[in-house]
């Protein structure tokens, strides 16, 4: 056994059973931490394939800002578990069955699967040549599919204003800020100077 196909088996294993940690976790906070480990497992097979800007895009983007972010917001947010759990109970018998579904695909997909001839020539020359790693994924995505990329950011932008919208609550017992009323203040009104002797307080 080689020592890539060695390490293929411990990043494969490692991120099979992460994935499985962060589905039976009780814990939130460790169920995002068994997330980091999956990514970092992702990010390895990654490196293993040639694509080594995709594994320090994984690793930069979703293990040092979302699931950093994942973790401050459920550590932050007090979520009652055992309520959560409890209306996850009602729904159980239908998540079962989607689960054996998904399972029934995933054997019919192992029953028929096949090597192509060219499967191996394509994995050893992931890119072009004289094309670098960083180079092709900018000609896949901003010259092959750039329309799917732009919908793409598109579907992200109405998504992200649909969140803004739908969160956006004007409370009143809330306290905002006024910008043009701290505009339109009078300076000599907004500041008041006093003369305090020594030894007396205001």
């Amino acid at each position: 056994m080689t020592v890539a196909v060695f390490a293929f088996y411990l990043f494969a294993i490692t991120a099979v059973i992460a994935a499985l940690g962060v589905v039976i976790s009780r814990n939130p906070v460790h169920s995002v931490l068994w997330l980091i480990l999956t990514f970092l497992s992702a990010s390895g097979l990654f490196v293993l394939l040639g694509a080594e800007f995709v594994a320090m895009l994984l690793i930069i983007v979703y293990v040092g800002a979302v699931a950093v972010l994942f973790l401050f917001v459920v550590m932050m947010l007090d979520v009652d578990f055992a309520e959560l759990k409890g209306e996850m109970a009602k729904y159980m018998p239908l998540g079962l069955l989607i689960g054996v579904v998904v399972l029934m695909q995933l054997g019919i997909v192992f029953g028929g699967w096949t090597t192509a001839e060219t499967a191996e020539a394509a994995r050893t020359a992931v890119t072009p040549d004289g094309v670098e790693n960083t180079a092709a994924i900018g000609l896949l995505l901003y010259d092959k599919y750039i329309h799917l990329f732009q919908l793409a950011g598109l579907i992200l932008l109405v998504a992200m204003i649909g969140a803004i919208v739908l969160t956006l609550r004007h409370r009143k017992d809330v306290k905002r800020q006024n910008v043009l009323h701290q505009m339109w203040r009078d300076p000599a009104k907004a500041m008041e100077l006093m003369d305090v002797k020594p030894g007396q307080g205001l």
